[in-house]
């Protein structure tokens, strides 16, 4: 399979966004739940650390630490849409181009927030 450089960077800014709605959006938080839970604790001096519990065992435990970790989830999402081009490839290319929208426009608008705020 050879892929073109427009295609590259829309799979990149799709497998980005995919990503990160399985580690970090709230949409998501009733899943990951199922597989991990976030505790948060206080020190003395009042700042505050969160840190995640894996669930269970086996797969239970598996797909907590996957959902835990962004590099690993982005592998899973990666390969998920590059099968999803072989199997489904007309309704890959519309996931890809969604996803590549929603993740670049996020990138901008963290890039504008952080220039606002200084």
């Amino acid at each position: 399979m050879v892929i073109n450089w427009l295609s590259f960077i829309l799979l990149s800014f799709a497998v980005f966004r995919l990503a990160r709605l399985f580690v970090f959006d709230t949409i998501m938080a009733p899943l990951r739940s199922l597989f991990h839970e976030e505790k948060t604790e206080t020190a003395p001096d009042g700042t505050t650390e969160t840190y995640i519990v894996i669930k269970g065992k086996g797969i239970r435990a598996f797909i907590g630490e996957l959902l835990s970790c962004y590099w690993c989830t982005g592998v899973w999402c990666a390969a998920f849409l590059i099968a999803a081009q072989i199997v489904m490839p007309q309704a890959a290319q519309w996931l890809i181009l969604l996803l590549a929208i929603a993740g670049a426009a996020g990138i901008i608008e963290a890039a504008v927030s952080r220039l606002l705020q200084e």
